[in-house]
């Protein structure tokens, strides 16, 4: 075998070798090639000396430590009516944070200057950024409602946000940073937050996010997967009866979000006279005990659950996690959904299916965000890229 520096530092890092002594065991490598590897990773930063070990006889083997304050990485979640930005580092831990309100599905032109700007004053805040500060920007994740193509990373079916469709979004982000950019779906975004969270105990998932919109993300064999074309777990697009054709957002009728969405409920409750302005409100009225709120919240998640129901036969997760602005009401809203489930699914599917709340609660979007940035940023190639151009 002969690993690049890139697949040095994964061993290290995912805590597979600790001394030079055990990449050359791990990978069959010469001490020659092995320290060659290791002199570059430490000279980037991107790995410390560690804690003498004891010794057998000898010099004490030194470990090796990944230094995850070496870099940092941006997680933007744009939302159809907020978006929410962080700094992380290395290791995935939040740094710095902020968000931003915008009006119901603006586009980028409206909301990619506030990124900038807001993303521009976290990285004055932890000493980060292009120009070099203490920190380097090794990447920046970035999340959108709707299906993205997954190999041009732009939106390709986002008509619940309309404009975002095929835009390249890197140049919008050359102000803050060259490092690049990835682009993914709020739910499979949501999904990946969980692989730093449930997933460690099941690695078979739905990772719902039920909120202005409705997505699902799906875990399997612990991946995230995203389908042929990026649009897997478009479920609030399913077409449901009777709705009695209903208008949906993305404009076609009929649509499970047209009387489960969030913003359905929104419109409902105005059409009684009762208006809210989002239904992080609504959320908030039921937690407060109103039971009008928490009777549309419930039933809600009655109408999801009809349709979860599906994806709990077909694919048998062991586990549903429920995320978004509607799981705010958690034992409401499940209550919904459950009561769906366990009435449709079968006895098979649902015997030992437990339903969890999102492990980072409403900081998942950036958490997920973050996880795919470092995925990409620190993937072997990309490190040896990193380090090629360093040279």
């Amino acid at each position: 075998m002969n690993e690049t520096a890139g697949e040095i530092l994964e061993l290290v890092r995912t805590g597979r070798a600790a001394t030079r002594s055990d990449l050359r065991r791990v990978t069959g490598m010469s001490r020659t090639a092995v320290v060659t590897r290791v002199d570059a990773l430490l000279r980037a930063g991107l790995l410390v000396p560690g804690r003498e070990e004891a010794s057998a006889g000898g010099r004490p083997p030194g470990t090796l430590v990944f230094h995850a304050a070496a870099g940092a990485v941006l997680a933007v979640a744009v939302g159809r009516s907020r978006t929410q930005l962080a700094v992380l580092d290395l290791a995935g831990t939040e740094l710095a944070c902020s968000e931003a309100e915008h009006e119901v599905g603006a586009g980028p032109d409206a909301v990619m200057p506030r990124v900038v700007a807001g993303l521009r004053d976290l990285l004055a805040e932890v000493g980060a950024g292009d120009p070099p500060g203490a920190r380097a920007v090794y990447g920046v994740g970035l999340s959108l409602p709707g299906s993205i193509d997954p190999v041009r990373g732009v939106s390709v079916d986002s008509p619940v946000v309309a404009g975002w469709d095929g835009v390249d979004l890197a140049p919008r982000l050359a102000e803050v940073t060259s490092a690049p950019l990835w682009v993914g779906n709020d739910a499979d975004v949501l999904a990946l937050s969980e692989l730093l969270g449930h997933a460690r105990d099941h690695t078979d998932l739905l990772v719902l996010k039920a909120s202005t919109g409705l997505g699902l993300g799906i875990v399997a064999g612990g991946e995230v997967q995203r389908g042929h074309l990026g649009g897997a777990g478009e479920i609030g697009h399913t077409l449901v009866e009777p709705v009695d054709g209903l208008p949906c957002r993305c404009g076609a009728r009929g649509c499970l979000e047209t009387v489960a969405g969030g913003w359905a409920l929104v419109a409902e409750r105005a059409a009684r006279g009762r208006g809210v302005d989002h239904v992080r409100e609504l959320v908030a009225l039921a937690v407060a005990g109103e039971a009008e709120a928490r009777g549309m919240l419930r039933d809600s998640g009655r109408r999801l659950g009809e349709v979860l129901a599906v994806a709990v036969n077909l694919l048998n997760p062991s586990a549903v996690v429920v995320g978004g602005d509607m799981a705010g009401a958690y034992d409401t809203y499940v209550a919904g959904l459950r009561e769906s489930v366990y009435a449709r699914a079968t006895a098979l599917a649902t015997r030992d299916l437990r339903f969890l709340p999102a492990t980072h609660g409403d900081r998942a979007g950036v958490v997920g965000c973050g996880a795919m940035a470092l995925d990409g940023a620190l993937a072997p190639a990309a490190v040896d890229r990193r380090l090629e151009d360093a040279r």
